[in-house]
């Protein structure tokens, strides 16, 4: 068996946090989904990295030139336009899952993520305009956030739920789910057909409490506290999947919002290069990793289930960094802040590089 079916016989999914046209065209997709890669997902930094860093666009911008478009909508037509292919690909896994995997995932504008009216009628509109059943639309977890998400999937669209750090804020998107879930089905809607991940960002955790702790001359805990933090949103995860509010939208064939462990890619060299995906095995979750991080799993990745245990151990590092005056809730507010201002610095970056290359292949 390989490496990811056997993932994958524990109940985890490896998604590829990746995206660019050689992939799509070179067969190195088909190749990776028969390695056992069962979804994609993208970000504004993955496809300004695509588009701005190579040559592999310009014939397709060429193509538009002439049609009076936006920067924006140039974009759009390059990014659905790879998103659309990349569905196609990964509808085989769709049909053998029946819709647990083979999503690949596309986000809404990163300037709407405090806009909820905005941020409905965005999801609305990408989903319609790629028409593919398993693609899943990104939103940004803020308060304005959940309550679009909620609408969005209402609408019968699928969600991936994204920069979410904290426990607090893990709980409102479980929630907001189950409020989507509760409405289409009130609405005549099929439940069974939606699929949501909660996208539970992971190293970026470590980066900030160990800044924290290396201040305070803390060692023990560093580097503990992402992965600590990830098992009790598990193990929260899981009470909330076995209410009885829950299991009555399961009965209805309602899948559950599985976790999906992101900015798994380790930041610090002196921790192991498959840190966040080792530790973080378990069932009815997700890990999305950059290409780096997925061979170096293939590699030397350990298989087995570890996210439900040390769970003792992961509350009592909680304590301990209470003890030391550092307050996680404010890190992991500040850290989905930050997050959607990367994100939304990304896409104007996207948008004036475009622009540079627009001008260039114009000849101006």
């Amino acid at each position: 068996m390989k490496k990811l079916d056997e993932l994958f016989s524990i109940g985890q999914s490896v998604w590829l946090d990746y995206i660019s046209r050689p992939l799509l065209t070179s067969g190195e997709l088909e190749f990776l989904i028969k390695d056992g890669v069962r979804g994609m997902t993208s970000n504004p930094t993955i496809f300004d990295k695509a588009i701005s860093g190579s040559s592999d666009y310009d014939e397709d911008i060429k193509e538009v030139l002439n049609k009076k478009l936006t920067t924006e909508q140039i974009y759009e037509h390059l990014a659905f336009k790879d998103i659309t292919k990349a569905a196609d690909i990964m509808r085989v896994v769709y049909d053998l899952t029946n819709g647990l995997d083979g999503y690949v995932s596309i986000e809404v504008s990163p300037e709407l993520a405090y806009n909820t009216e905005q941020t409905i009628q965005n999801a609305k509109r990408i989903f319609t305009a790629i028409g593919r059943p398993n693609i899943m639309i990104k939103i940004p977890a803020t308060e304005e956030g959940l309550l679009a998400i909620t609408e969005v999937l209402a609408s019968g669209i699928n969600v991936n739920v994204t920069l979410i750090f904290g426990i607090d804020n893990y709980r409102k998107v479980a929630n907001a789910f189950i409020d989507g879930l509760e409405k289409l089905q009130q609405s005549g809607g099929d439940v069974s057909k939606i699929s949501s991940v909660a996208s539970f960002f992971v190293s970026r955790v470590d980066t900030s409490v160990d800044k924290l702790l290396s201040e305070l001359g803390n060692e023990d805990l560093q580097g503990k506290i992402a992965v600590a933090n990830s098992k009790i949103a598990f193990d929260v995860s899981s009470e909330i999947f076995s209410s009885q509010r829950w299991q009555e939208l399961a009965e209805q064939g309602a899948k559950v919002q599985r976790l999906l462990w992101a900015s798994t890619g380790t930041k610090n060299p002196k921790y192991s290069d498959v840190l966040y995906v080792d530790y973080l095995i378990g069932p009815n979750t997700v890990n999305t990793l950059p290409p780096s991080t997925l061979q170096a799993f293939l590699h030397h990745g350990i298989i087995k289930e570890t996210l439900s245990s040390g769970l003792d151990e992961a509350k009592a590092n909680f304590n301990k960094l209470k003890l030391l005056g550092i307050d996680l809730d404010k890190i992991t507010s500040t850290l989905q802040e930050e997050g959607v201002k990367a994100f939304s610095d990304s896409f104007k970056s996207l948008l004036k590089n475009l622009e540079q290359k627009i001008e260039k292949l114009n000849g101006r």
